[in-house]
């Protein structure tokens, strides 16, 4: 799996979506950064956002997450955000032409899979060039997963 070489023990994941890895094939992944308004950071820097139905996609040139969920912040009263508004994704050009051409030419997907601040305070966004898996893949990645806690279960049973 596509995992980062060597991942911040400083940074702090707000919202993971899991179901990816088991619905598509990730190929490539990528960080971004994210264009949030400030009830947005305060909402995210709480924990309770979603990203398991969102997806990312291209307008106008540039990239934008689509049905990401950051609820309302409850202190801002009238200044508050849309809640799942689309945010625009910041990348550098060559890396968003390569994600474009990706899904326009080879039929791939680009899917958030996690969310999260670096230890400089910045929202990153991973975002993962994906392939959806038929259903006969998944259950083979099923049966890998269940192997591989058994495995587990018997080399901690034997000492």
């Amino acid at each position: 799996m596509a995992k980062p070489k060597n991942p911040d023990p400083n940074a702090r994941t707000v919202a993971e979506n899991r179901k990816a890895r088991f619905n598509y094939e990730i190929l490539d992944t990528i960080e971004a950064g994210i264009q949030l308004a400030g009830t947005e950071v305060k909402s995210l820097r709480e924990g309770r956002s979603n990203i398991a139905e969102s997806y990312a996609g291209e307008s106008g040139g540039e990239l934008w997450l689509y049905n990401a969920y950051v609820p309302e912040y409850q202190q801002a009263g009238r200044f508050n955000h849309e809640t799942k508004r689309p945010r625009k994704l910041l990348l550098h050009r060559r890396e968003m032409n390569k994600l474009i051409g990706a899904v326009a030419q080879e039929g791939l997907t680009i899917v958030p899979l996690r969310m999260y601040f670096n230890a400089r305070g910045m929202a990153k966004v991973l975002l993962g060039l994906a392939r959806g898996k038929k259903t006969h893949d998944k259950r083979e990645s099923q049966k890998q997963r269940d192997w591989q806690r058994d495995k587990a279960r018997l080399l901690r049973e034997r000492g």
